[in-house]
C-alpha cells in the first residue's frame, strides 16, 4: 500500500518501487498490470486552475467536498455528459447548487442513441440542471472567480468539474515497451497476456474486443474489468481460461430515472457497415392494476438478416435493471428475435405481465423482418 511501481525490467523480471521515500526492487515470475484510467484533461487553458476539479478517487471527492463547503458553492459546471458527469451533475444539484452540463457531442451518454439520449437529457432539465449539447469549452479563465468560455456564451461558476472521459493510464506498460495500439491501450490476447508472455493486464488499461462487432474496442467498465482479473489470474495460476469479449452493459440511476444499455447502439452498428434496424416501445414494468406500475421505454437494435438481437438501450423509473440483464444475457448468447418471443420470465402482477416487454419487442423484431 501507499507503494507506487516506476519501472518493469523485462529482462531480469523485476519492477522497481517508491514506498514512503525508499527505492527497491522486487522480482517476479509473472507480473498483472492493472493500473486503470485517468481522467482525461482538456487540452484547454485553465483546466488546472483552483476549483476545476476531475473525479477518479476518493481523495478527489473528498477535495471537492472541502472546496463546496470552504467556499460555499453556489454555481458549478460540469464538462462532459457521460456517467460520472451525470452523477456527479446530481449530488450538486441536490447540494443546492446552480448546476450546468456541457457536452461536446450531438448528446448526452455515447452508448446511447440520439432518440434514447434525449430522454434522459428532458428528465435532468426537468429536474433543474442545465444542459448545453454540441458545445465546446475554448478556456476557464479566473476572474476573481470562474469563467467558463464555451460556445456561444461564458458562464460563471464557483467550482467546475471536468468529466470528458478516461484514457489508459498505460506510461509504465508503454516504457517498458509493450505492444500498444493507437490509443494507448495495452494489447493481449484472449487469456490476457501482453506481446511479453510473463506480463498480463487487465481492466481500463486494456484493448477488448467487442463482443457484438468483433473489432478492437475500448470499454471501461467494473464488469468487463473484473472478468478479466479472474481470467488473467487462472492463467497465471496454469489453468487455460479465455476472455471473449466485452459488450458494455453499463446502468445509470439519475434523479430517480434508470438509463441502462448494453449491446452497441443503432448509430455504432452503422459505423461497422451492419445492416441493422430498430424498434422502439414503452409497456408497464408490472402488471398496471397492480400499483405503482411505470411505463418502461425500450430500443432494441437487431440485424436484419438473422434476426440477431445487437443492443438494447431502456429508461423508466422501475424495472428497468431486470430487463437489460436479459437483454444482456440474450445478446451474450446470440439471440435472436425469435428467442426474444420464447423467453419465459417470472410473473406475478408486483413484478411483471404475463408477456414481458421483452416479449413485445420480439414480436415487433419478428414484424419488421415480416415473419408474422
Amino acid at each position: 500500500m501507499e507503494s507506487r511501481v516506476t519501472a518493469i525490467d523485462r529482462k531480469n523480471k523485476n519492477v522497481t518501487v517508491e514506498s514512503h521515500g525508499k527505492r527497491y526492487t522486487e522480482s517476479y515470475d509473472k507480473l498483472l498490470i492493472a493500473t486503470g484510467a485517468e481522467p482525461y484533461r482538456a487540452p484547454f487553458p485553465g483546466a488546472a486552475l483552483p476549483g476545476v476539479f476531475t473525479l477518479r478517487s476518493l481523495g478527489d471527492a473528498k477535495a471537492i467536498k472541502s472546496w463546496i463547503t470552504e467556499r460555499g458553492v453556489k454555481k458549478a459546471v460540469v464538462i462532459g455528459g457521460g456517467y460520472i458527469g451525470l452523477e456527479c451533475a446530481e449530488n450538486l444539484k441536490k447540494r443546492d447548487i446552480d448546476t450546468f452540463i456541457v457536452e461536446m457531442g450531438n448528446k448526452l451518454m455515447a452508448p446511447f442513441d440520439t432518440d434514447v439520449a434525449a430522454r434522459v437529457q428532458r428528465h435532468i432539465e426537468n429536474n433543474g440542471v442545465g444542459v448545453q449539447i454540441g458545445c465546446q469549452v475554448r478556456r476557464i479563465d479566473d476572474e476573481g472567480g470562474l469563467a467558463v468560455q464555451m460556445c456561444p456564451e461564458r458562464r460563471s461558476a464557483d467550482m467546475v468539474i471536468l468529466a470528458a472521459g478516461v484514457r489508459p493510464d498505460t506510461g509504465l506498460a508503454q516504457a517498458a515497451g509493450l505492444e500498444m495500439n493507437k490509443k494507448g491501450s495495452i494489447i493481449t490476447d484472449a487469456g490476457m497476456r501482453t506481446s511479453d508472455p510473463n506480463i498480463y493486464a487487465v481492466g481500463d488499461a486494456v484493448q477488448v474486443t467487442n463482443f457484438v462487432t468483433g473489432e478492437a474496442d475500448f470499454v471501461p467498465l467494473a464488469g468487463p474489468a473484473s472478468r478479466q482479473g479472474r481470467v488473467a489470474a487462472e492463467n497465471i495460476l496454469g489453468g487455460d481460461s479465455r476472455y471473449d469479449g466485452a459488450q458494455g452493459s453499463g446502468i445509470l440511476k439519475i434523479f430517480g430515472m434508470t438509463a441502462a444499455c448494453t449491446g452497441i447502439n443503432e448509430e455504432k452498428a452503422r459505423r461497422h457497415n451492419i445492416d441493422c434496424g430498430s424498434v422502439s416501445l414503452e409497456y408497464p414494468s408490472h402488471a398496471g392494476y397492480y400499483p405503482g406500475a411505470e411505463e418502461i421505454f425500450m430500443k432494441v437494435v437487431f440485424e436484419k438478416g438473422t434476426g440477431r438481437i445487437l443492443g438494447a438501450q431502456l429508461t423508466g423509473l422501475d424495472g428497468v435493471d431486470k430487463r437489460c440483464d436479459v437483454m444482456a444475457t440474450a445478446i451474450r448468447m446470440r439471440a435472436t428475435a425469435h428467442d426474444l418471443t420464447r423467453i419465459e420470465l417470472c410473473y406475478a402482477p408486483p413484478f411483471g405481465t404475463p408477456k414481458d416487454i421483452v416479449n413485445v419487442a420480439g414480436d415487433l423484431i419478428e414484424k419488421a423482418l415480416g415473419r408474422r
